[in-house]
């Protein structure tokens, strides 16, 4: 127990944080409210958090808007990230990244983020889709043993990162230590190409892209840490050289691939939104293309078309819509091919479905070369 006090009060000194304060009945401290709530006669809704690579159940296009009322929970856990290989997370909902949230422009988010006990530190969520200063960190401090409920309106349609953010320095450490997702806001009437037509899909996936920084010791070895504070000076050293340990898809290397793979079959059309909470990524798929692709993750705007590769932005999240053709396995990657072959930044999709020779075919097999 001493230990998880020293550790908390240390965080708190970092973060400059109070986290005794007075409940709130209206706007931040020290803010004049200019105008109240406008939802209450909405339908409200509680959405079910699934585990990324999943979304949860949602409509593509809808008449009226309601209020999403959305849990997240702060897990600090040790995770196995290579073989031998540990690290401490910190996650909402327990995954890395943690799990993605739907709604609709128009709608109101009513956000639950609960601190358990359990945990040694301080946090806070930040969310890209929140209008207002420091998106909503200011509104949810909370120490181990609190919870905070938060409403904000979607008025902007896209993907958005969220990600923990309790000052100074501990921002990008709790970044890269796992503890960021991301939200999709839908437009009412659905996604739509340049000319306006309707775009849908038959599933959505989520890739979130992490990059961690593990200390090493004299011998050339991964070092293992008691509790997430106790490798925190170590960590800031390596975070420092801007070189990450590790950079996998969805928390672990090779989270996505083997028995993990996604599942499509040919024909089906999906919706890959992709995040990068603290550094950029080249998205790729090996014998696909992005039919439809949002690289900066807003849906107000024309999506670019027939894609080989795009980027998404350190901090932003990204949208792509492809339509399979042929069966078999696809590797998703970032592009520089260091990062996705030697450092973990790949899925695998895998597609079942029958085979047209119209599109690839092997015209003869290998053999000895011929005189």
């Amino acid at each position: 127990m001493r230990k998880i006090a020293i550790a908390l009060a240390i965080t708190l000194s970092m973060s400059g944080a109070v986290v005794a304060k007075e409940t709130m009945t209206g706007g931040l401290n020290g803010f004049e409210v200019s105008q109240q709530f406008q939802g209450q006669s909405l339908k409200r809704v509680v959405q079910k958090m699934v585990a990324p690579p999943n979304f949860p159940i949602h409509q593509q296009v809808v008449t009226e808007n309601k209020v999403v009322q959305v849990r997240l929970v702060i897990e600090e856990k040790e995770v196995e990230v290579s073989p031998g290989v540990f690290m401490w997370q910190m996650t909402f909902n327990g995954t890395v990244p943690g799990p993605m949230i739907v709604a609709h422009v128009g709608d109101y988010i009513e956000l639950t983020l609960v601190n358990p006990t359990s945990n040694t530190l301080f946090h806070n969520i930040d969310l890209h889709a929140f209008t207002g200063a420091m998106g909503g960190g200011a509104l949810t401090e909370v120490a181990p043993g609190q919870e905070v409920t938060v409403r904000f309106k979607a008025t902007k349609a896209g993907t958005f990162v969220y990600h923990c953010a309790p000052g100074g320095v501990m921002i990008p450490w709790h970044v890269v230590s796992g503890m960021n997702g991301a939200i999709t806001i839908l437009p009412k009437d659905g996604l739509q190409d340049a000319e306006g037509n309707q775009i849908t899909y038959d599933k959505a996936f989520y890739i979130g892209g992490q990059d961690f920084y593990l200390p090493k010791d004299e011998a050339g070895k991964f070092k293992r840490f008691p509790l997430p504070i106790a490798g925190l000076a170590e960590t800031l050293e390596v975070m420092k050289t801007l070189q990450p340990s590790f950079l996998p898809f969805n928390g672990v290397m090779n989270a996505l691939t083997g028995d993990n793979a996604l599942k499509a079959t040919v024909g089906e059309t999906v919706l890959i939104v992709h995040s990068q909470a603290n550094r950029q990524a080249y998205p790729h798929m090996i014998g696909g293309h992005g039919d439809y692709v949002w690289q900066t993750g807003s849906f107000a705007d024309a999506p670019d078309t027939d894609l080989e590769t795009w980027s998404i932005a350190a901090g932003a999240s990204g949208a792509a819509i492809y339509t399979f053709k042929q069966p078999g396995t696809y590797a998703y990657v970032s592009h520089n091919l260091i990062e996705a072959v030697l450092m973990g930044s790949i899925a695998h999709f895998q597609v079942a479905g029958k085979w047209n020779n119209d599109l690839q075919e092997q015209l003869v097999a290998p053999q000895p070369i011929q005189p």
